[in-house]
């Protein structure tokens, strides 16, 4: 199994930055896409980013392009999300996943992180 588990969350003013940070245990050796999503209260679950096993690809959602970057470091079994110019639309629970199949762009996502909130205020 894999266990993910996400920290950086905060309360932030707007046009803050936040970074986001993932630990992943377990068989993490494995090519794993990984994947930040997020729900605010009474929304439905929005995918926000991810990226391919090296790295070498990765998607963002609309509302975050421009703003927000993801990396991934393989060898310490890590994924962030670097957030800039932070905006209140961006409060939610933000959470990591794993897609065990390695094929990108991701489409079941097996393992997940229990969440870390973000909270910007205007």
């Amino acid at each position: 199994q894999v266990q993910l588990v996400e920290s950086g969350g905060g309360l932030v003013q707007a046009g803050g930055s936040l970074r986001l940070s993932c630990s992943a245990s377990g068989r993490t050796f494995r090519n794993y896409v990984l994947g930040w999503f997020r729900q605010a209260p009474g929304k439905e679950r929005e995918v926000v980013s991810a990226i391919s096993w090296t790295g070498g690809t990765t998607y963002y959602a609309d509302s975050v392009k421009g703003r927000f970057t993801i990396s991934r470091d393989n060898a310490k079994n890590m994924v962030y999300l670097q957030m800039d110019s932070l905006k209140p639309e961006d409060t939610a629970i933000y959470y990591c996943a794993a897609d065990p199949r390695g094929r990108f762009p991701p489409s079941v996502y097996e393992y997940w992180g229990q969440g870390t909130q973000v909270t910007v205020s205007s």
